[in-house]
């Protein structure tokens, strides 16, 4: 079978046992603590914590997933062996509370035998079996379903049955989370098949794990306590690209000749085919002894294997609006990409070469993924971007590598991660050419530059954490603003008063103060209480639910217990749901003109404006920023009436617009404008876009490698910003006696007059200075073969004087030329000396060092160029006096 095949098998065969196919979820992880979907499980994991009900009780699927970087990184494996890959497919079966271990182990067993028709005596089981730390009990009941299962096929279960600890048979995907024992199925593929156990978990690739089948039965906490999960749940796991490539490598299980290797299918075979014709080498399916290729041949496979890799690894990503970039899961991407160009260059790939092989890619897989086609236009930008940026820091940091590699028998550590931090040289890269040379790499000394940059990035990171004091209850703050009617005189309790080193805050048992978060920032107004007004000057929340009302700091406060009227500063609250509304109906726009993967990076929503930050490859043009501008306006005219509701976070609308990293909880609030825009927001937001005023862009500008920022702004704000700047164009027409509609004409008129005259100036300011040339030439004096210019000069900037030295020793030939320019109470100075005086011993550094000591100033430069300043004494003349009695 080939791999579609191979694919809609594993589909096909769950979809007959009851299962529901559903689509791979994003590479960009629901997840805050991940940075890519890196196991089948991710998507699941609110149904495993039950905190959503699945919809329904049997899926299976094929999910894109990536290990790159965090607790699962296969990065640096990638391409010296043949079974780590960044990118892979994992298919999977899943269970939420449904059937549990016995269906679980019965299926996989039928799936790769009954149908696949892999060699029974091939296949081994791993069982947990604890030691005395682990966190669980002997799996008896996994044990016993595939001890019947291996007595009945006639093989012996004390073989084909092998135990393992909480490191190889105990599943989690991060330190907590939702975890479990595992049973994991291994392959034998010996030429004999006849290892007898011996070979799983040994690291051998002639026994490789194919399928993981794991019953989720607990819950890791933070204290490192292990708690039962309500119901039980099986997630499997098997690694697509090694089913395929055990399929290609046998040829269809007929012979177990050659060394399996995922990538003998033809998910990369066509990428394959495409480097030969780009590289005029031919894959020859050779592998390095312990990772370390120790030939040319060796080192070009490796090199097809990472190529192949990396382009699905990028292409996928971007298509799922994950860029490159200087940060994160944006910074792995670059890594990844990076190292492939650097491999490229060994290969003898021309300039441009990676985005090519999004080509072949695309026709392998396209057709199952059909975002890679959807988003083709992006990922080729976005590769060829990046890979030209990266082509010209490879260029510097190839000559700070010979100059480096030249410098002793070995590269510091030090250094090493500068070529990695600052140029993009992955570690194994630097270790093969200075393989080349003959020299090593401190490796040790590597590490722990890697140690200190991460514990700097960690010290850099800000963390806000609100602490309370103890008698602050605990109760979340119910939130009342969505109704205007609740601004005015809302009437509540006062829960609690605490201070907070130099601020304080008060906390009440329900309000209508909307509290910073989701890019808005809090309401202030006033509280009133016993006929007391205190002014509410922000309002944030904390990690627990609590809105704290922030109120300048007092002799005395009130009792908790109290009644409180509470009233928002309506105006502001207007102006700010304004701004909010408006930050919708953007991100909307944003798409339509850039792209679907345009995702926010950021936002800051306030009363006199607007900030959105999205992931974006280049600068957005002024006519898309025109085009978003007017279509935005356009929507607003509309007046479409915005709605807000809460559903089931698994119920939400198709297409709805998530922000990726926030976790949702099992309901949320979906604000919609129409059919326009859908997104999950806590914000709160105008009636109807009318309500929002003229939208205004103020600047696009870029705050990190991929990242965007755009700055508007619309009600009051835009209003005022239009008159200003109206008020200011009329005046500009004033002052260019012309009316507005013709500023633009009259200052390009204005412009070209300006370019023509200083096109005059500097013809005769070059006049002027051949002149001057010409009387210094005649100044020169001549002594043991050197012609002397030392001379005191006038022109109009001091940038003239190394022009005026420069004309001057092309004249004269054998010269000194000494010049002084004094200007505004300053004086600058000009050395030159040339190649026959500096043969005779004279260094134009060292004699303007001779000449400021007299001067009071400094400078310096080299044996045949100097330049210098000092302070204008009066003293000018008697030294360059002095300078030519003793010279000449």
């Amino acid at each position: 079978m080939n791999s579609s095949a191979l694919r809609q098998s594993f589909l096909d065969f769950f979809k007959s046992k009851g299962h529901h196919v559903v689509p791979s979820a994003s590479l960009m992880p629901t997840a805050p603590n991940l940075l890519f979907t890196n196991a089948g499980m991710n998507p699941f994991v609110p149904h495993f914590l039950e905190e959503r009900p699945a919809p329904h009780r049997r899926v299976v699927d094929t999910q894109k997933c990536i290990r790159a970087g965090g607790k699962h990184n296969d990065l640096d494996d990638v391409g010296f062996d043949t079974y780590h890959h960044t990118f892979f497919e994992m298919l999977g079966n899943w269970s939420f509370g449904d059937y549990f271990k016995e269906e679980a182990i019965q299926w996989a067993w039928e799936l790769l035998t009954a149908v696949w028709k892999l060699p029974k005596e091939r296949l081994y089981a791993s069982v947990y079996k604890p030691e005395e730390v682990d966190p669980a009990s002997f799996d008896q009941d996994a044990y016993q379903f595939w001890k019947a299962i291996f007595i009945q096929e006639g093989l012996d279960p004390e073989k084909h049955i092998v135990f393992g600890n909480q490191k190889d048979n105990f599943w989690m995907m991060g330190e907590t989370g939702p975890c479990g024992p595992c049973s994991e199925i291994h392959i034998d593929l010996t030429p004999e098949g006849n290892s007898g156990g011996a070979l799983v978990n040994a690291d051998s690739p002639w026994c490789i794990e194919i399928w993981n089948l794991v019953f989720m039965q607990f819950n890791a906490m933070p204290d490192g306590s292990f708690q039962p999960l309500p119901n039980c749940h099986v997630d499997t796991g098997m690694g697509f690209e090694r089913v395929a490539g055990i399929f290609a490598t046998t040829e269809n299980l007929t012979h177990f000749s050659l060394p399996p290797s995922n990538y003998n299918s033809d998910l990369f075979t066509g990428i394959f085919s495409f480097l030969t014709e780009k590289s005029g080498y031919a894959y020859q399916y050779t592998l390095p002894q312990d990772g370390k290729p120790s030939n040319e041949r060796e080192l070009k496979d490796c090199i097809f294997r990472i190529l192949a890799d990396h382009i699905r690894t990028l292409s996928f990503s971007i298509a799922d609006g994950i860029l490159p970039g200087n940060n994160g899961r944006n910074y792995v991407l670059r890594r990844i990409l990076r190292r492939a160009v650097m491999y490229g260059k060994k290969l003898g790939l021309e300039d441009g070469f990676f985005a090519d092989l999004f080509y072949p890619l695309c026709q392998i897989m396209g057709s199952v993924f059909p975002e890679l086609e959807k988003q083709k236009t992006v990922i080729l930008k976005v590769i060829r971007s990046e890979e030209a940026s990266f082509n010209q820091t490879l260029t510097r940091g190839l000559k700070r590598f010979e100059k480096i590699s030249t410098a002793g028998s070995t590269i510091s550590g030090k250094e090493a991660f500068t070529l990695y931090d600052t140029y993009g040289f992955p570690l194994d890269l630097t270790q093969i050419l200075a393989q080349e040379r003959g020299i090593q790499v401190d490796l040790t000394a590597f590490e722990e530059e890697m140690i200190q940059q991460k514990t700097r990035s960690r010290k850099a990171q800000k963390s806000e954490t609100v602490q309370v004091s103890q008698e602050a209850s605990s109760e979340k703050t119910a939130f009342k603003g969505f109704d205007g009617e609740n601004l005015s005189d809302f009437s509540t309790v006062l829960q609690a008063v605490f201070l907070e080193g130099k601020e304080s805050y008060l906390v009440f048992e329900s309000t209508p103060f909307y509290a910073e978060m989701g890019g808005q920032v809090g309401d202030t107004g006033k509280a009133r209480i016993d006929e007391h007004s205190i002014a509410i000057i922000n309002t944030i929340k904390d990690p627990s639910g609590r809105f704290l009302h922030q109120i300048v700091p007092r002799e005395s406060y009130p009792s908790v217990g109290s009644g409180v009227i509470l009233s928002v500063d309506r105006d502001r609250r207007r102006e700010i749901t304004r701004h909010h509304t408006a930050t919708h109906l953007l991100q909307s726009a944003l798409k339509n003109h850039l792209g679907d993967h345009v995702q926010q990076a950021g936002s800051l929503v306030g009363e006199k404006g607007l900030r959105f930050d999205v992931h974006h490859f280049e600068a957005v043009t002024d006519t898309q920023l025109q085009a978003i501008e007017l279509e935005v306006n356009r929507e607003i005219l509309k007046n479409t009436p915005i709605h807000s509701y809460e559903c089931a976070f698994d119920e939400k609308p198709e297409g709805v617009t998530a922000l990726f990293g926030e976790k949702y909880g099992a309901r949320v609030r979906v604000v919609t404008v129409g059919e326009y825009s859908q997104e999950l927001c806590g914000g709160t937001h105008v009636g109807a876009t009318g309500e929002i005023g003229f939208f205004k862009i103020l600047q696009e500008s870029a705050i990190a490698a991929g990242i965007r920022r755009i700055e508007a702004m619309v009600g009051s704000s835009s209003i005022s910003h239009t008159q200003n700047q109206g008020a200011l164009l009329q005046k500009l027409a004033a002052s260019l006696h012309c009316p507005t509609k013709e500023v633009d004409q009259r200052l390009e008129q204005l412009l070209q007059q300006k370019t023509d005259l200083e096109k005059q100036l500097r013809g005769f300011q070059q006049k002027e200075v051949a002149r001057l040339s010409e009387n210094l030439q005649q100044k020169a004096v001549l002594k043991n073969q050197l012609h002397w210019v030392v001379e005191k000069v006038s022109l109009p900037h001091p940038g003239e004087l190394k022009s005026i030295g420069t004309q001057l020793l092309k004249a004269v030939r054998d010269a000194v030329i000494v010049l002084a320019l004094p200007k505004e109470g300053k004086i600058t100075l000009l050395v030159m000396v040339s190649a026959t005086g500096i043969a005779q011993g004279l260094d134009a550094g060292q004699l303007l060092k001779t000449i400021l000591v007299d001067l009071g100033g400094k400078g310096g430069g080299k044996p045949a160029f100097a330049m210098g300043g000092a302070p204008d004494r009066g003293n000018l003349d008697s030294v360059l006096q002095k300078l030519r009695d003793t010279s000449f």
